[in-house]
C-alpha cells in the first residue's frame, strides 16, 4: 500500500458507481483525472466542501461532461471508496497468498494491520471518506462488501493451516476480524495518535489470538503465534 495523498490508487476495474463506464482510453484517462482532482479537493478541504463545478474546472471539462460519468458528488465519493477498497484487497491477498504456517500468518497479518493503520494516517482522502461510513448506507454497504471479500482471502489462508476447522465458524471469524479491523481504524484515527496506537495494538492482540486458536489445529501445541511479541 503506497501513501499517495490526493491521488486515486491506480487500480483496477471500472467502478459500479459510474454512470457511464469508460471503454476508450481517452475516456478512461478523463475519469482518472476527474477522480484525482476530486481526491485533491477532498485532501485539501474535505468531502463536504467539494463541489462538482470545481471538480469539472480542475479537470478541464464542462459540468455536463462531468455528469455524463458521475450523476452527483456521492457517486464520485463512492467510486473513490471502491477503489481504495480494491487496493487494500489486493494488498491483503498478496500478503496472505504464500502463508503456509501459523508463524507466517502471525507475521503477515500483523504487518498488514500496521500497514493499514499507517495508510489511514497518511491518506487524508481515505480518512475523510471512511469517517462518514456509518452515516452513509451506500458507503456502509461498500465497507461490508470489502470486509466479506477480505475475509474470503483470510478464510482461504486459515483453511490451508487447519483443513479440519469448521468452515462456518472459520468464515464467521474471518469476516468479524476483517470488519472489526475497519472499525478499529476509524476509531484510531478519530483520537490522538498515542491512543490510536494503543487501540490498534489491542485489536492486533485480539485478532492474532483468535487466528492462533484456529491455526492451532495445524500447528499443534508448540504454536509460536505469541501476541506478546509486539513492542
Amino acid at each position: 500500500m503506497e501513501d499517495n495523498p490526493g491521488q486515486v490508487p491506480a487500480v483496477l476495474n471500472d467502478s459500479s458507481s459510474l454512470r457511464r463506464v469508460p471503454n476508450q482510453r481517452r475516456s478512461r484517462e478523463r475519469v482518472e483525472k476527474i477522480l484525482n482532482c476530486a481526491a485533491g479537493l477532498i485532501a485539501k478541504s474535505g468531502s463536504d466542501a467539494m463541489r462538482m463545478n470545481e471538480v469539472a474546472r480542475l479537470s478541464g471539462i464542462s459540468i455536463g461532461s462531468l455528469y455524463q460519468y458521475f450523476p452527483d458528488k456521492g457517486a464520485v465519493i463512492l467510486t473513490l471508496a471502491e477503489r481504495y477498497n480494491a487496493q487494500g484487497r489486493g494488498c491483503i491477498e498478496a500478503a496472505l497468498a504464500d502463508v503456509r504456517t501459523a508463524d507466517e500468518l502471525h507475521d503477515a497479518f500483523g504487518a498488514l494491520i500496521d500497514e493499514y493503520y499507517e495508510m489511514f494516517l497518511a491518506e487524508p482522502v481515505m480518512r475523510d471518506i471512511w469517517s462518514g461510513t456509518q452515516a452513509n448506507k451506500a458507503l456502509n454497504d461498500i465497507e461490508l462488501a470489502a470486509s466479506r471479500a477480505n475475509a474470503a482471502a483470510l478464510a482461504d489462508t486459515l483453511t490451508r493451516l487447519n483443513a479440519s476447522a469448521d468452515e462456518e465458524e472459520l468464515a464467521a471469524t474471518a469476516f468479524l476480524i476483517m470488519h472489526l479491523g475497519e472499525a478499529t481504524m476509524r476509531l484510531a484515527i478519530s483520537v490522538d495518535r498515542a491512543e490510536g496506537e494503543k487501540l490498534v495494538l489491542a485489536y492486533k492482540r485480539l485478532a492474532l489470538t483468535e487466528l492462533r486458536r484456529i491455526a492451532h489445529g495445524k500447528e499443534g501445541t508448540a504454536s509460536s503465534m505469541q501476541v506478546t511479541d509486539f513492542p
